[in-house]
């Protein structure tokens, strides 16, 4: 069989036993077709002649065609798994791919809103009930760093008022308790009387909810994110993740306390955290000043 007649017949595996989606297989045929064609044209079309250099040669031409290191490593991975498949269906003794290193992808740092447009953005309106909601609700994800799937989860009892502090179920069903400041208790206060006035009598869970009376969608939350961003003049689109940066870059920045805030945004890996280390060159520049020793002035 060919390496084609072997994508084939790779595919169709894909698709029998692991049951990908038809869009992932689509995905997944064209990182590979043009590579195998171009292949043929080398008359490498047997399973046994994928060897090392031919992968590498492969990646210098990805690399001359202009694609980004993204890019890069998705085909490689593409052609990890298919080069997998030929070892496992023994027309491959082992699979060159894995000798092969994928770029190292750099990790985009996170957006955030400085502290003033933070503070512009929270001067909301308090004599509108969708304001003063709205208002707790970015008060909420900018002074505890929840994620958004876990605000609109919050019920009423996961707030303690006295420790002022969230119950907050997170990724794989995992409860962390997180703090939250004066601002936001604030603010909590002033939704929870307007709260109160809307169901009357009527029992509800959810913390925040919709003028329907029901516990309030992500999809919600994020249109009125958006409109209050282009209401206060905060440039480019306003998204809850975009408040959760900012708590975590502005928590970093004061206290240095690494271990902490990946606590409070609920991290498995600390690495993870650690793309928020991203310190103005400055600020870097005056820490290593005051603390190396070979730095320091007398």
């Amino acid at each position: 069989m060919t390496l084609l007649e072997w994508q084939q017949k790779w595919l169709q595996q894909l698709r029998g036993e692991r049951g990908l989606a038809e869009l992932t297989l689509k995905n997944y045929d064209r990182l590979i077709t043009a590579d195998l064609s171009e292949l043929e044209q080398q008359t490498i079309t047997d399973p046994k002649q994928l060897r090392v250099p031919v992968i590498e040669r492969l990646l210098v031409g990805w690399r001359r065609s202009g694609l980004g290191e993204r890019s890069i490593a998705l085909k490689l991975s593409a052609w990890r798994t298919f080069c997998q498949f030929l070892v496992e269906s023994d027309a491959l003794d082992d699979n060159p791919a894995t000798s092969v290193s994928a770029p190292k992808i750099p990790k985009r740092l996170p957006k955030n809103l400085d502290v003033d447009s933070i503070s512009h953005l929270l001067d909301l309106p308090h004599d509108d009930e969708i304001a003063i909601r709205d208002a707790a609700m970015m008060e909420l994800l900018y002074a505890s760093g929840i994620r958004l799937a876990e605000l609109v989860s919050l019920n009423r009892d996961d707030i303690d008022h006295r420790m002022m502090q969230l119950r907050v179920t997170g990724k794989g069903s995992k409860t962390r308790i997180v703090p939250f400041g004066r601002c936001a208790e604030k603010a909590l206060k002033q939704w929870l009387k307007v709260r109160q006035a809307w169901l009357v009598d009527k029992p509800e869970l959810a913390l925040f909810i919709s003028k329907r009376l029901q516990r309030i969608s992500p999809r919600t939350v994020q249109q009125r994110l958006n409109h209050w961003g282009q209401q206060q003049g905060i440039v480019g689109d306003l998204h809850p993740h975009k408040l959760r940066h900012s708590f975590a870059s502005h928590m970093l920045e004061a206290s240095g306390d690494l271990r902490a805030v990946q606590e409070m945004l609920g991290h498995a890996n600390l690495s993870t955290t650690q793309v928020y280390t991203h310190l103005d060159f400055q600020r870097l520049a005056s820490v290593y000043d005051n603390a190396h020793p070979r730095a320091r002035k007398k």
